[in-house]
């Protein structure tokens, strides 16, 4: 009997830890995340896009006469092409569609387009607002501009063909920033958090969060923050880095967190 009702407590226990959780975070999960590799990174890097595409890492980095495009050999940070982005524009978000390699600035409302085989320049394009982070869905670019918006836009003219509002328990999540297309779901940093949003693409409701906060250096740095995620859909590897982080992380998802106050702030309309 007093087996049973310790059995009795202990789910007693568990639930109202669940309960607690689940009312901290607006019913929005939280997870750590698991370190499956670690590779090189530029630490000099201030690093505002990342994909991996045909075996290689593709990573843009800003700020005015340092902006660049390269490929680089993921497990040696070996760079392996490089094309310079001249002042005054301030690189932010890439992405590969078609044969084409698209870039986005900052405050300039201007975009390039490059051949993606050689990286030859090509022509530009424009936008209103500024230009953080892309991805895509194979139909159209993903386009996130330090809101809470999110643009779809059609690759052959980069005009937006549709937009969503990114919400967690209702609340909005601005500061949406790099972004990756993974299984289905929309990965964002979120600027300036140790948290990243996997976001639902038809309604903008973020299923959950992943906490990174645990890697990449120490500092009180505001600038050396997480921003960069790549996927290798053909093995399933999710990459992760930040600006002038020293190291590129291969993770999983991990434990769920109980008590996150960054989830907290966003799931409460607080942030």
């Amino acid at each position: 009997m007093k087996r049973i009702l310790l059995v009795v407590v202990a789910l007693a226990v568990i639930a109202v830890g669940a309960w607690f959780f689940f009312l901290r975070s607006g019913g929005v999960p939280v997870y750590a995340v698991s370190i499956t590799a670690t590779h090189p990174h530029d630490p000099t890097a201030f690093t505002e896009g990342l994909f991996f595409k045909d075996g290689a890492l593709y990573e843009s980095t800003g700020e005015e006469g340092s902006s660049l495009i390269r490929k680089v050999e993921p497990a040696t940070g070996k760079v392996l092409q490089q094309v310079e982005l001249p002042a005054p524009y301030f690189g932010e978000g890439i992405v590969a569609f078609g044969d084409k390699l698209y870039q986005l600035t900052w405050k300039d409302q201007t975009g390039f387009t490059y051949n993606f085989k050689d990286m030859a320049l090509g022509d530009t394009f424009s936008y209103q607002g500024e230009g953080w982070g892309m991805t895509h869905n194979d139909k159209n670019i993903i386009m996130s501009n330090g809101s809470d918006e999110l643009r779809f836009l059609d690759p052959a003219t980069m005009k937006p063909v549709s937009s969503i509002k990114v919400t967690a328990n209702g609340c909005p999540v601005r500061q949406l920033n790099e972004l990756e297309w993974i299984d289905g779901e929309i990965w964002a940093n979120i600027w300036q958090t140790g948290l990243i949003a996997r976001i639902d693409p038809a309604t903008g409701k973020v299923n959950s969060f992943m906490d990174v906060s645990a890697l990449g250096p120490k500092t009180n740095d505001p600038d050396i923050v997480p921003n960069g995620i790549a996927y290798d859909a053909a093995s399933k590897r999710v990459f992760v880095t930040g600006k002038r982080w020293s190291q590129l992380f291969e993770v999983k998802q991990g434990a769920a967190v109980t008590n996150n106050a960054q989830a907290a702030q966003l799931t409460t309309c607080s942030n």
